[in-house]
């Protein structure tokens, strides 16, 4: 039982735009007979596939995933979480990533003018320096670490990186791939990135 609920734009008919979620329980039987499961009783491979399904949901519909909710402004009252997501702390996933990158960047084109600096990955381009967060993706750049959108264009392997020793983390990808745009940041043509770049 994965417990969520609506979150504002409440009655706007069927359509739920925002929920939160809450806990999570395990249960046994039907209708009345329906009882908690203690946690020990859970089967570890039962527990494991909740807990996948759960950080998918979570992990893959969260605002702190969308790299344009800058742009609702800090007025919306969602745009604490969204920040907290996008430039907070680094889930266990992320620590495992920056220990993938620990490895990975003394092998890379870019090892000169990229370093790694508590939660993001530090890319000095001859325009900007810019700080990719490991965790969300998201870019701080210099000066005053104003917000930069780049928004992934799906390829699922960078430019300039032979092979990627890892699985499924998509993320690494696109922190990768962002880091290899901009530290060739003289070489972007892409008029909305351009623009925020000035």
């Amino acid at each position: 039982m994965f417990h969520h609920e609506q979150a504002g734009d409440e009655g706007r008919g069927d359509a739920v735009r925002f929920c939160t979620t809450d806990r999570v329980r395990f249960e046994r039987g039907r209708g009345r007979a329906r009882r908690d499961v203690p946690l020990a009783e859970v089967p570890a491979r039962v527990f494991s596939e909740a807990m996948r399904d759960v950080d998918l949901f979570v992990g893959v519909t969260s605002i702190g995933t969308d790299p344009t909710w800058a742009d609702h402004g800090p007025d919306d009252a969602r745009f604490g979480y969204w920040r907290a997501f996008a430039f907070g702390d680094l889930t266990a996933n992320g620590q495992i990533r920056r220990q993938v990158l620990e490895h990975l960047l003394p092998k890379l084109k870019i090892r000169d003018r990229a370093r790694l600096d508590g939660h993001y990955l530090v890319v000095d381009g001859r325009r900007h320096t810019y700080r990719i967060h490991i965790g969300s993706g998201n870019i701080l750049m210099s000066p005053n670490d104003r917000y930069l959108c780049i928004v992934p264009s799906g390829t699922a392997r960078p430019a300039g990186v032979r092979f990627l020793p890892f699985e499924g983390d998509m993320m690494l990808s696109v922190v990768l791939s962002k880091a290899m745009l901009l530290a060739d940041d003289h070489r972007i043509t892409d008029p909305s990135i351009l623009r925020q770049l000035g």
